[in-house]
């Protein structure tokens, strides 16, 4: 009979050989009620004063789910730009600076700091159980117990974090019509399709619970309406918690085939057919999909400048926001923040088109709100932004991002709207199935 060390170690060897790790004590988690905003970030502002407290966010608004105007209309506290950059450049990421670097126009408008993420009391109560019962698996390629809410609002790990990311709260189901435009480095815009999304969220159902989930994470169904010869055309994707056992299903419709396909490419650094294939399916919304490609690091926390409540960008027209080189500075808007820095390098065994990338996480929302990706000799690749709005509920959300090819001079926009972002109410779980893509995919 095994002795209690024998069985204690060969218990210890099978938790290390399944990948499975504990969530945080319950100690830990009461943080989240005291120190901690429901979500997991500091709750307190800054030293400096240049960050203030969250206290609770934007809840009030006049069409509470929609994007709108009007909410800041704040100017800016101060500009960067290439004459002033050395007094600011501790608090700009590396891709930022490189901009600074590449293009001598360049400039960011820094805004008063203004916390507005929030969420319903039901995320921040979901989030409240999943961090002493979540657990990551498959070495952290995988998650269980968890449902309605951040996984790891105290994360320990790189992995931890880009989960919360995967599983941010941006309300139940949405729906935007949007515009993906390629800008060459000499500033022309070529229209490389439009389309309607509709999002829904079962993971964030607030009908639903842990027991009765069946770990459908997302099902996103998208439509082309331009250019011409796309109209019609529609992706269906069902994304699993489980991203090693389950995995992503896509099907796609193509009008002259007039018949559903299977699309197992639709997933990590294929080119997005959407973008022209200037950016890869996994850069969408910062970054999406499974994490087995990557090992993951968790850098810490810092206080930089990153793009926040970009409601002006999010609503200007293609030609007053996309000019050469660069979104135009007038339309976008900068706050200072504290984030989650991830890095991720290549795995053993694995490959990627990029060899490394490095994520900046704002610590209120676990959105990804820059990002930069680094090819096989090191030089930076692609440096991204995301576009986050505030909208009540979700209080912060996002839509839509660009992407900077740094090594040609082009840059990717998919954050053009033609319908701009709103909630909606849920749909049947039919509507998300292969077989209703045909019956409305006709020109």
């Amino acid at each position: 009979m095994l002795n209690r060390v024998s069985r204690a170690a060969l218990i210890a060897a099978w938790l290390a050989g399944s990948g499975t790790a504990a969530a945080v004590t319950a100690e830990e988690a009461v943080k989240l009620k005291t120190t901690l905003t429901p979500l997991g970030a500091e709750r307190a502002g800054n030293a400096a004063g240049t960050i203030p407290p969250w206290e609770g966010g934007l809840t009030k608004v006049p069409k509470p789910g929609e994007v709108s105007g009007n909410l800041f209309t704040d100017k800016p506290i101060a500009s960067i730009t290439s004459a002033n950059l050395s007094q600011y450049a501790d608090k700009l990421a590396e891709g930022t600076l490189a901009m600074f670097k590449k293009y001598q126009d360049y400039r960011i408008d820094i805004y008063k700091t203004q916390r507005t993420a929030a969420a319903p009391q039901w995320v921040y109560d979901n989030t409240f159980r999943n961090a002493t019962s979540a657990r990551v698996t498959q070495g952290g390629m995988s998650i269980s117990n968890v449902y309605g809410g951040i996984p790891f609002p105290i994360p320990k790990s790189g992995a931890e974090a880009m989960w919360n990311h995967l599983l941010a709260y941006a309300g139940s189901a949405s729906r935007f019509q949007f515009r993906v435009w390629l800008v060459s480095p000499e500033g022309k815009r070529v229209l490389a399709s439009e389309a309607v999304s509709e999002r829904q969220l079962p993971y964030y159902d607030h009908e639903g619970s842990l027991e009765k989930f069946d770990g459908t994470l997302s099902l996103i169904r998208t439509l082309q309406t331009a250019p011409a010869f796309k109209a019609g055309e529609q992706v269906l994707v069902r994304e699993p918690v489980d991203q090693v056992g389950v995995g992503r299903q896509a099907w796609q419709y193509l009008v002259g085939q007039r018949r559903v396909r299977r699309a197992p490419g639709i997933g990590y650094d294929t080119p997005n057919f959407s973008a022209s294939g200037a950016i890869n399916f996994d850069e969408v919304n910062m970054f999406n999909g499974a994490l087995d490609r990557y090992e993951w690091k968790l850098l810490g926390k810092k206080e930089i400048y990153i793009p926040y409540n970009r409601n002006k960008q999010f609503l200007a027209q293609d030609s007053q926001a996309l000019t050469p080189n660069f979104v135009n500075p007038d339309v976008a808007r900068w706050e200072l923040h504290r984030v989650w820095v991830v890095e991720a390098n290549v795995a053993n065994g694995k490959r990627h088109v990029f060899q490394k990338r490095r994520f900046y996480l704002d610590e209120d929302t676990w959105g990804v709100m820059l990002a930069e990706a680094y090819d096989a000799q090191g030089r930076l690749w692609r440096y991204s932004e995301n576009v986050p709005f505030a909208a009540g509920d979700p209080g912060q959300g996002w839509a839509g991002e660009v992407h900077y090819n740094m090594l040609d001079g082009s840059y990717v926009s998919n954050f053009i709207m033609v319908e701009p972002f709103k909630t909606v109410t849920k749909k049947p779980d039919t509507y998300f199935a292969p077989e209703a893509l045909a019956g409305s995919g006709a020109r």
